[in-house]
């Protein structure tokens, strides 16, 4: 792939909160894919004991950030769905904390670690970097690439002087790349959406969202994107790091839909349809990272007991091609006849 220094057009997407480990980076990696690192939700300090280690795999990496733009909650909303959450909260034991809670994601400290010591990829999500960020990170070495969901923000993006971008359909598992928080992305097939933006931008382009086997990513690939990003299907593999509640519900037949929801964490978020959905989809209020840090504890909780019912379940719409094993066979699956 000649954006990224990669065997193959393939790209292991940075899935924050566990799934993305060091062994999954490794194991694509060996396989010939580019692997990422998930800055998000982490603390600086851990963010660079995970760099360091990702230097020892002897190939290129990226690593994801958030952006977070400052988002003023509705708290009349909050506070209903503090009061809507409450039997939920004490079946699990938690106790909610009532006022909301918003942060950047330690974004400036990240960015100076990234300055300080440059690995090949930066990539950012969410929102846009501002352009002092691009720069500074273009002036150490770096490659930056910024994730969009429709044309307007891959042109906004492009304005920044961002080296490529990440189209990310609907169809992805795990949080809408949406720079706004109170969008629904529309159904569109990636490969559609790479063209649409294709044709809006001229910068390289990368595939996201329905990398569920061979034909998908051929598909991205013949629409004019140089790689496909591929998350869902490497969920189960021996080397993620996907808690077994959430590994048992990919497998599991009684799991029918997936549904992007803002019930979890106050932005899209494409979850297999659980309880916890059903009760909260068409309640719960915009509001990232507030709603993230309302729910985090009893998600943990759920977790911690097995329970898929109330945990956040991030899936992509091919989630039922996910397959158990090493990470490098996904790939070479997914590298077929390309």
């Amino acid at each position: 792939m000649t954006l990224l220094d990669s065997r193959l057009p393939l790209v292991a997407a940075p899935m924050a909160g566990g799934p993305s480990t060091l062994a999954l980076a490794r194991a694509v990696s060996s396989a010939g894919a580019f692997p990422f690192l998930a800055g998000g939700n982490q603390s600086p300090e851990a963010l660079a004991a995970d760099i360091g280690e990702a230097r020892g795999l002897g190939t290129a990496f990226g690593v994801n950030l958030f952006v977070l733009p400052p988002w003023e909650i509705d708290e009349d909303a909050f506070a209903a769905y503090v009061e809507e959450l409450a039997a939920d909260a004490a079946g699990l034991g938690v106790t909610l904390d009532p006022a909301p809670r918003g942060d950047d994601d330690h974004f400036s400290a990240k960015l100076a670690l990234l300055r300080e010591a440059p690995v090949p990829v930066v990539s950012f999500t969410f929102g846009l970097p501002p352009a002092t960020a691009v720069t500074a990170l273009q002036a150490v070495g770096t490659t930056v690439l910024v994730s969009v969901t429709d044309p307007e923000e891959a042109r906004a993006a492009a304005e920044r002087g961002v080296d490529a971008l990440v189209v990310q359909g609907p169809s992805a598992g795990g949080h809408s790349a949406t720079h706004h928080p109170s969008r629904t992305p529309d159904p569109i097939r990636t490969e559609e959406l790479v063209r649409q933006v294709r044709a809006a931008v001229d910068l390289p382009l990368l595939g996201a969202g329905g990398v569920d086997g061979p034909v998908a990513v051929r598909r991205i690939l013949t629409a004019g994107a140089e790689g496909a990003v591929s998350g869902t299907m490497l969920l189960r593999t021996d080397e993620a790091g996907t808690s077994p509640a959430h590994r048992a519900a990919l497998a599991d037949p009684t799991f029918r839909e997936t549904v992007l929801t803002r019930a979890f964490t106050g932005r899209p978020a494409r979850s297999l349809r659980n309880a916890f959905v059903e009760r909260h989809h068409d309640t719960a209020p915009t509001g990232y990272p507030q709603i993230h840090h309302l729910t985090r504890e009893l998600r943990r909780r759920a977790a911690a007991g097995g329970d898929p019912q109330h945990l956040h379940l991030w899936a992509g719409t091919g989630w039922r091609s996910a397959p158990e094993g090493p990470a490098g066979e996904v790939i070479m699956r997914l590298a077929e006849g390309v």
